[in-house]
């Protein structure tokens, strides 16, 4: 006879689930003997165990980002299910369909302060859409099937609490009775489509407007081709967000990549001067650097209505997918014929492309250049390449120097902004794709969380890859960096070493102990040398990149308050003052004679053009 375990076990792989993030116990040891035994069959689902909870559910997340897929995660009752919640509020803020999926105690046992027993549908409420217990076995389908779909609907994360007693009780047939549901394994259709009518005004808006900017988000995910016809016809330039990175190929030459304090020059420019912005499944949460109030006539595309209108006082606002609705505008566009604002763009770039080219190249005299790192890799970067960075100055890195073409893909925790989440975001891409190149950056701190536990997963597991290549850049510079630069920058504070200090580690022979290959880069111009080496190694390969905690993280316009609290933080007696001022010295007059050279330059390209 079939318990509920088993119904679930087949009710998931009707939803199209083939693979599961999952860590065991006891509180959902009968679904893990159903899948042990589904497996034995051959009928199971592939089930990877990394080395913690939190890294199931960001694995899940990860995955729901780079497939389009549900990601389902398990783990037991409240000590898993509570592991779990980082990974679930990723997919929360990031608007991705997760299904987790957690054991609870028996039946009789809720609410009697039982062991290990919790109320998690009261923990799970806020960051689930929807959050149900199955109390009964006729239960069952209803609730797994509402999980399902509300995850793909409302594209966010949904919890199955799954009683330990319930999960052995014989599965039932629901029934027409009173009380019980008999549900769909159909998902909703979310190629959501507005009314004409609001199309066509905001086709109207864009067709006026003289200084058209598109600013793209991962919401616009499958359109690539959509958001590019559409932005040539309206002679508009692009600014991705940076988890909009993939959506646009970096050969685009009026795609200006990221805005804001990793974003670019050019970027900045497109949003003070233009005239007209279309946002594209985006939530950019940085209003400083959108238009000004009353300068830009705006309208907002997204498939999530509470956030339409809520960056920027838009005109109008399309509740709909963006590839969708971008396909019923298209037609109303009216081909731009002055391509002077599109030019103006294109023109720009290229100096600064020569900035970032000279910050990479600069040296340091206490230790590696971060980028320079960044600037080799994306100089090398295969087809197909799948690349994760992590929160903190690895993001600022990958923002300047990364450039992605049309089929790679990258991604990191964008709102959450958690930090190890780029080790369970590579693991879940070399799962997902596992004939594909998949590099992973990441801050020695954030590696040092759990990152470093996840190459005995990948040892575990990298059986399963067809192309077993991984590799794992490590930024070696023994230093909180990001929240070291934000406690000067943002609150005038110098460093406190106490709360900013990370123990140094031989991160390569850490992989070297694991069997894997370790390269350690102690010197920039040995960067170039180890990217090559790691790509022509058909196996796992670690970077311990040996760099300075000092490199500034530059934005692309240094505001008066980041110039004063630094001399606030230096003027306290930050501990590493004079490292601190030499290195910002130098990458300031980098960036100083680029810009310089940069104007030059389109001055002279403006001249010839008239």
């Amino acid at each position: 006879m079939a318990t509920v375990s088993d119904f679930l076990i087949q009710r998931i792989k009707d939803w199209g689930v083939s693979r599961v993030f999952a860590f065991p116990g006891d509180g959902i040891g009968e679904l893990d003997g159903a899948l042990g035994k589904a497996a034995r069959k051959g009928e199971g689902l592939d089930y990877i165990r990394p080395t913690h909870e939190e890294i199931c559910a960001l694995m899940a997340t990860a995955h729901a980002k780079f497939t389009g897929e549900v990601g389902v995660c398990m783990a037991t009752s409240s000590p898993g299910a509570f592991h779990m919640l980082n990974g679930l509020y990723d997919a929360k803020m990031d608007n991705q369909p997760v299904v987790a999926i957690v054991g609870q105690q028996g039946l009789d046992s809720l609410g009697t302060f039982s062991q290990q027993e919790n109320n998690l549908e009261r923990t799970f409420e806020d960051v689930a859409a929807y959050v149900q217990t199955i109390v009964s076995p006729a239960q069952a389908q209803a609730v797994i099937d509402t999980a399902f779909r509300t995850a793909i609907a409302r594209k966010q994360p949904c919890v199955i609490v799954f009683p330990h007693d319930v999960q052995a009780m014989d599965a039932v047939e629901p029934t027409a009775a009173h009380w019980i549901a008999r549900t769909s394994d159909a998902p909703a259709h979310v190629g959501v489509t507005p009314p004409l009518d609001e199309i066509r005004k905001a086709a109207d808006i864009i067709n006026a407007g003289q200084r058209v900017t598109f600013l793209v988000g991962h919401g616009a995910v499958g359109a690539t081709d959509e958001v590019i016809e559409a932005a040539t016809i309206a002679g508009a330039g692009i600014v991705t967000a940076l988890r909009g990175k993939e959506v646009v190929p970096a050969d685009v030459p009026f795609h200006t990549q990221q805005v804001g304090l990793l974003g670019s020059l050019p970027s900045l420019h497109q949003m003070q001067d233009c005239d007209t912005l279309l946002m594209l499944g985006t939530n950019y949460p940085y209003g400083e650097f959108l238009p000004k109030t009353g300068q830009a006539r705006a309208v907002q595309v997204d498939l999530r209505p509470e956030q339409l209108g809520l960056r920027y006082p838009t005109e109008v606002n399309l509740w709909g997918d963006v590839k969708a609705t971008l396909t019923a505008l298209i037609p109303m566009l009216e081909r731009k014929t002055d391509r002077s604002w599109q030019e103006k763009i294109e023109g720009e770039w290229p100096g600064w492309e020569r900035e970032m080219l000279d910050q990479a190249m600069q040296s340091f005299p206490d230790g590696g250049n971060p980028r320079r790192i960044f600037h080799e890799l994306n100089k090398r970067l295969p087809e197909n390449a799948i690349v994760t960075c992590d929160a903190g100055t690895t993001a600022d890195w990958y923002g300047h120097h990364i450039r992605l073409r049309r089929g790679m893909k990258g991604d990191l925790s964008g709102r959450l902004a958690t930090m190890l989440a780029a080790m369970p975001y590579a693991e879940a891409a070399k799962f997902a794709y596992p004939d594909r190149t998949v590099i992973c950056t990441i801050g020695d701190g954030a590696f040092q969380m759990l990152g470093m536990n996840e190459l005995i997963t990948i040892k575990k597991y990298m059986h399963k890859w067809s192309n077993p290549q991984f590799i794992v850049i490590v930024l070696h510079n023994d230093d909180l960096a990001q929240v070291s630069w934000e406690m000067r920058t943002e609150d005038g504070n110098p460093v406190w070493e106490g709360s900013q200090d990370v123990e140094s580690v031989d991160y390569a022979g850490w992989a070297e102990l694991l069997g894997f290959k370790g390269i350690r880069v102690k010197e920039d111009d040995f960067a170039a040398a180890a990217i090559e080496a790691a790509l022509a190694h058909r196996g796992v390969t670690v970077i311990d990149d040996y760099v300075t905690r000092n490199a500034p993280p530059l934005p692309a316009k240094i505001t008066s308050e980041y110039r004063n609290n630094m001399i606030k933080a230096m003027l306290k007696g930050d501990p590493h003052e004079i490292p601190t001022l030499v290195d910002s010295a130098e990458a300031l007059v980098h960036e100083g004679v680029d810009r310089v050279k940069g104007a030059l330059h389109i001055g002279r390209g403006a001249d010839q053009n008239t």
